[in-house]
């Protein structure tokens, strides 16, 4: 991965060529990416990571990308993209019944991809046209600028805390992991980093930090931010 702060993609292929080129085409074009071989690997990666958007091959040994599509769809809400040299009507819409939020038939156009991609990202509230703020009560939080306001006075972060708190708004009302929230803020897997944070944000969004209305725990998962 790289450390833009960009929509965080996994790219599940067993086709280790292209997995590799579209990591680095994507990573070129500003998005973080993670790659699994095939469903076993991409389910134990979505065990410890969240993700803005999955793009699958629906062709792959064991589990085939569709079947791995309507069981995730059933259990999160996160946009798929299915690619797949079966470019037959049928194929597209058993996708699209399964889930699939869009469909792409090998060869494609690199731009075509880039397009469709930042396309359901968008629709999804993740991409760059997605909101800008968020309020917290008296708080305003900039996703774009990563600068957190009360008022119109500013609120002084912590490169930790901005980070942090980025990683929580832009997967704002769903629980996030600890292991996620250190994988995605950079805090090299330090759990109780994560922590130390979420009580320093506390103090600074909230009006009672010991019964937080905003930046809640999630016992056994993690924490979730709740905008107004």
């Amino acid at each position: 991965m790289t450390g833009t702060d960009g929509p965080h993609l996994l790219v599940v292929d067993d086709d280790e060529r292209l997995r590799a080129l579209l990591r680095r085409y994507l990573l070129e074009n500003g998005f973080r990416v993670t790659v699994a071989a095939g469903a076993a690997e991409a389910r134990a990666t979505l065990k410890s990571l969240d993700f803005d958007l999955l793009i699958l091959d629906v062709m792959m040994p064991g589990e085939s990308g569709f079947e791995l599509t309507a069981s995730l769809k059933s259990e999160r809400r996160v946009p798929i993209l299915l690619l797949t040299a079966m470019a037959e009507a049928e194929h597209r819409i058993r996708g699209l019944e399964e889930g699939a939020d869009d469909y792409l038939s090998k060869p494609f156009e690199a731009r075509e991809l880039l397009l469709r991609i930042r396309n359901l990202l968008a629709r999804s509230g993740a991409g760059p046209h997605g909101p800008r703020e968020l309020r917290l009560g008296a708080c305003r939080f900039d996703l774009k600028r990563g600068e957190l306001s009360r008022g119109e006075e500013p609120v002084h972060l912590t490169a930790a805390e901005a980070a942090l708190l980025a990683a929580l708004a832009r997967r704002a009302g769903e629980p996030i992991s600890r292991e996620a929230l250190a994988e995605q803020a950079q805090f090299s897997g330090n759990l109780r980093t994560v922590d130390v944070q979420v009580t320093r944000l506390r103090r600074k969004i909230e009006r009672d930090p010991k019964f937080p209305r905003y930046l809640q725990t999630v016992r056994g998962t993690g924490y979730v931010l709740k905008p107004d």
